[in-house]
């Protein structure tokens, strides 16, 4: 029998966030203890109404946080242009009927592991303000959580800039913060979200998912392909890409490095700079993805969250 993996999703949905969050909610292999909510995709208002209207459109349970909508130093960034002005590009979800967590969201994710050591496992699909907060407060969450996986940077090109993934980007003293806690984070960047392509063969798997597939994942999908960056090879689907690294470990190829993150440069604000070579190591790079066994994985757990949506 498969062990259930704890686990607390620090997200800012958007589009592939929202994916993220359907295939956790859908995986027997995972048990949602926490959502908390940071600015990014969209603004904080945005990514937290949002997350709080997919809780209560997958039937999720675990409790929403807030957090927080500024980087610790720079001025924020959005990307309305690839996700919608509200986050979820056409999906039009019901008004949220459920109520935020009174926490902020770095005391829920300090509660959360501290409840637990050594028993969650951390995610985080956007900017890591709220991570590097919580460290900052309480530094021991390094020791606690079972272990860490952020969806952001690249070892080679990013996307924002040609130096630059959104996500490192949207706050780079904060991912310094988080790379330099202590820990060992596995980065899955966009070398490897760059392998989970949406095409037109792939959503035929999701033809026959009823509410899931009409309500969330076409309009999300049709808006997120018609970005230009998206169009030739359908859109790359990379936060679901750190959640399945949870479920399968094995779907993803992971290589030791050294990651610093570039927060003051002309042209290179945001650049995780990886060595594969160094001596010091404080991360797990992602390289290669079984694309076939992820697009599998995605459809299985859609397919078991399809079933559940309340009615």
């Amino acid at each position: 029998m498969t062990q259930v993996k704890k686990v607390l999703i620090d997200c800012d949905p958007g589009i592939d966030d929202a994916l993220a969050l359907a295939l956790a909610h859908g995986s027997p292999e995972l048990d949602v203890l926490g959502v908390t909510t940071v600015g990014g995709n969209v603004e904080l208002a945005h990514t937290t109404d949002n997350a709080l209207r997919l809780r209560d459109f997958l039937g999720m349970t675990a409790p929403v946080a807030r957090g927080a909508g500024q980087p610790l130093v720079t001025e924020p960034i959005n990307a309305p242009a690839v996700h919608g002005v509200a986050g979820l590009g056409e999906a039009q979800l019901a008004a949220a009927r459920t109520e935020l967590d009174p926490r902020h969201a770095v005391q829920l994710i300090i509660d959360t592991l501290g409840a637990a050591p050594g028993e969650v496992s951390l995610v985080a699909t956007g900017p890591l303000t709220n991570i590097a907060l919580a460290v900052r407060t309480e530094p021991r969450i390094t020791e606690w959580a079972a272990d860490f996986t952020i969806m952001g940077g690249s070892y080679t090109r990013g996307n924002r800039t040609p130096a630059a993934e959104f996500n490192v980007l949207a706050d780079p003293d904060a991912a310094a913060v988080v790379f330099e806690a202590g820990w060992t984070t596995t980065m899955v960047g966009l070398d490897l979200t760059h392998q989970a392509r949406a095409t037109a063969e792939v959503r035929e798997r999701f033809a026959d998912l009823g509410r899931l597939e009409a309500e969330l994942l076409t309009p999300c999908l049709d808006f997120y392909g018609r970005h230009r960056s998206y169009r030739e090879l359908g859109p790359a689907i990379h936060d679901a890409c750190a959640v399945a690294h949870l479920i399968d470990p094995s779907l993803i190829t992971t290589v030791p490095a050294r990651v610093d993150v570039e927060t003051r440069g002309r042209f290179t604000t945001g650049m995780t700079v990886t060595d594969f070579d160094a001596a010091d190591l404080n991360a797990a790079v992602a390289t290669e993805l079984d694309a076939d066994r992820f697009w599998a994985l995605l459809a299985d757990s859609f397919r078991r969250a399809s079933d559940g949506l309340p009615t």
